[in-house]
């Protein structure tokens, strides 16, 4: 724990850390919420998470289809949980916004090709 924070100190702090995982957060809101409907988050705005972004498609087989093709692009991790369904994007500290911006990409991919 003294090593992480060391890093984050050393690297902006606190302050800096809570923008970044508001840009983060907000590049994939804005795709859901942008998306008429192809992407859903059921949660309300003011208490979503920064850190685990959920959301779900319209349907099971489009969703399978999802995780299959962002695991080819080497995006893991993203089947939601068994009991609920739906993808999840975990962006922790350590996750770039470089690797957001490609999952942002893949996402406006992923539904422009299905329209």
């Amino acid at each position: 724990t003294n090593l992480v924070l060391k890093h984050l100190m050393k690297n902006g702090g606190l302050k800096r850390y809570s923008e970044l995982s508001r840009q983060k957060s907000s590049a994939i809101y804005d795709i859901i919420d942008d998306s008429n409907g192809f992407y859903a988050c059921k949660i309300d705005k003011d208490a979503r998470s920064r850190m685990n972004v959920t959301f779900k498609l319209t349907s099971k087989d489009l969703e399978a289809e999802f995780v299959k093709e962002a695991a080819d692009l080497k995006i893991e991790g993203v089947k939601g949980h068994r009991s609920v369904g739906g993808i999840r994007a975990s962006l922790y500290n350590a996750v770039t916004m470089e690797s957001v911006n490609f999952l942002a990409d893949f996402m406006k991919s992923f539904q422009k090709d299905r329209e």
